[in-house]
Formats: C-alpha cells, structure tokens, sequence
C-alpha cells in the first residue's frame, strides 16, 4: 500500500533500485560458490610447490612463503610422464573423431531413414544410458580377450566409438533440420552420404564441437577402461599412471602426485575456460527438439 501510494516516478525509481540490490547479491552469491568450486584447483596447485613434510600441513598453506619446483622434475624420473601423455593423447583422439563419426551416422540414420524398428532401436539405445559401466564389465573383457585385444590401446578405445549421448544429441539437432534441404539435395541427385556430409555436417559444427568437447575430457580423465585392459607400464595413460605414482600402499610423496596432477589439470582447464562459451551455446543450440 505504501509503494502504491508513491508518485509513478519514485515507484520506478524504487523497482530499478530492488532490481539493482537482488543484482549485487546474485553475483555476490555467484563469486562465492565460484571461489568455494575453484578452491580445490588452486589447493592442488599450492600443494604442488610446497616441500614435501608440508604437503598435509594443517591448517593448509595457502600462500607458501618459499616454493619448491623439484617436484615437477621427480615426476619424469619416477614414471615416463611423456610416454603416458601421448597414450592418453593418442586414445583421446582416436575416440572423439571415431565417436563423432559413428554418432554421426547413426543419428542421421535414426533422423532421417525409415526402417523397420527404428523407434524401438532407438528406445534400447536411450536405454543403455540408464546401464551402469560397471555391469558391462564381464561381457567386454571377454569379448576383448577373445579378440586376443588385452593390452592393446584397441581394447580401450574400440568400446567407446558407440556413444549413446552423441547420437542423442545428434539426432535431435537433426531433427531440428527442414526437410525441404534435404529434397533440394536429392533433385540434385545428391544420395545419402553426400547429404548428411555437405549439408548436415556444415549445419551442425555447433553440435559437434559440444560434443567432440565432452567426449575428449571424458576420454582424458577415464581410469575404469585403462586400468582394466592395459597392464604394461609403456602403454598406461596419465590417469593410471598417477596410481602408480601414488604408490601401492599411497606412500608416494603428495607433492610430486600434486605436480604432476597439475601438469595435466591446468592445459584441461586452460582449454575449457577458452571453450566454455562455445560449449554452453552449442548444448543450447542443440535442444531437444523434435
């Protein structure tokens, strides 16, 4: 009733200053809950030049006063540090252009190709989502032992070409596509394979770089599928290689697993602030349209 009874002029000026105050606090709000996600990051950091009697120091030192970098030098004399940074390397990049390629043609098969049992398929394929990694743990191993592929960089990367999240989001960018493009391509005489890679592909970069984001970092962190298929020290990528470094019983040195934790973690993070805008807008982009 008071605000009521305001002039029109001092109403405006009261709504802009509420609107104004909630703004400060949201952002207040957003800067704290972002200091509290970074904290850790910059702990491992900190941890990571400190000598190693102070590495689990309470409270923790979060501005050390003198800095130790012979840590990141241990790091390539306890475990091949760059052996394991081209495995990884080497099977990241493998499944993100395998499993583009695989989601792409699947998705345009489920979009835009009428065949008996697609919308079935479909469903058991969603389905799978819902299927923990960890069931399909028995039937994979023996499917790779009897393709004689235990130990092998296959044994890692062939499983993960089928990704069920990028047909998805695939197929439903698709979707979002008109028709009418595709009849214009095919008065041309243009079949399927041309239409989806001249048309779609162009149409669908947003899409796809969301997605080659998402695989290549889920790839890159992945310990389940190494640490079960590779057993030689050559052929380990970074995250398995870490375990080693933390020791068998974790009586490694923290500060030099923090090291090397960092030498992976900050080129990750670098690139996915650098990406983050692009992410974002092409998971938006994408929808879930139909």
């Amino acid at each position: 009733m008071a605000l009521a009874a305001l002039p029109k002029r001092s109403r405006k000026a009261s709504s802009f200053g509420l609107k104004r105050l909630s703004g400060w606090v949201l952002n207040l709000v957003l800067i704290a809950l972002a200091l509290l996600i970074f904290a850790p990051f910059y702990w491992v950091l900190v941890t990571s030049v400190l000598p190693a009697n102070q590495a689990y120091s309470l409270p923790p030192t979060w501005f050390p006063s003198r800095l130790d970098f012979s840590n990141f030098g241990q790091v390539f004399q306890l475990i091949p540090f760059g052996s394991l940074v081209l495995n990884s390397l080497k099977i990241s990049a493998i499944i993100t252009v395998g499993a583009i390629i695989v989601s792409l043609l699947a998705a345009y098969a489920f979009a835009r190709l009428n065949f008996p049992g697609r919308n079935v398929l479909f469903v058991l394929l969603l389905a799978a989502m819902m299927v923990p990694q960890q069931v399909t743990v028995i039937p994979t191993f023996i499917l790779v032992r009897t393709l004689g592929l235990l130990d092998t960089h296959e044994a890692v990367y062939l499983p993960a070409l089928i990704n069920v999240l990028g047909i998805f989001m695939l197929r439903q960018f698709f979707l979002s596509i008109p028709r009418e493009l595709d009849d214009a391509a095919k008065i041309d005489g243009a079949g399927h394979v041309r239409i989806l890679f001249q048309i779609y592909v162009p149409l669908s970069w947003p899409a796809l770089a969301a997605l080659a984001i998402v695989i290549f970092q889920a790839a890159w962190n992945d310990f389940f599928w190494p640490n079960l298929f590779l057993t030689s020290p050559e052929k380990m990528t970074l995250p398995v290689g870490l375990v080693a470094l933390q020791g068998t019983y974790g009586n490694g040195s923290p500060a030099v697993l923090f090291a090397a934790i960092s030498m992976i973690l900050v080129p990750v993070l670098i690139f996915f602030i650098f990406t983050q805008r692009a992410l974002t807008e092409s998971i938006a982009s994408a929808g879930i349209k139909r």
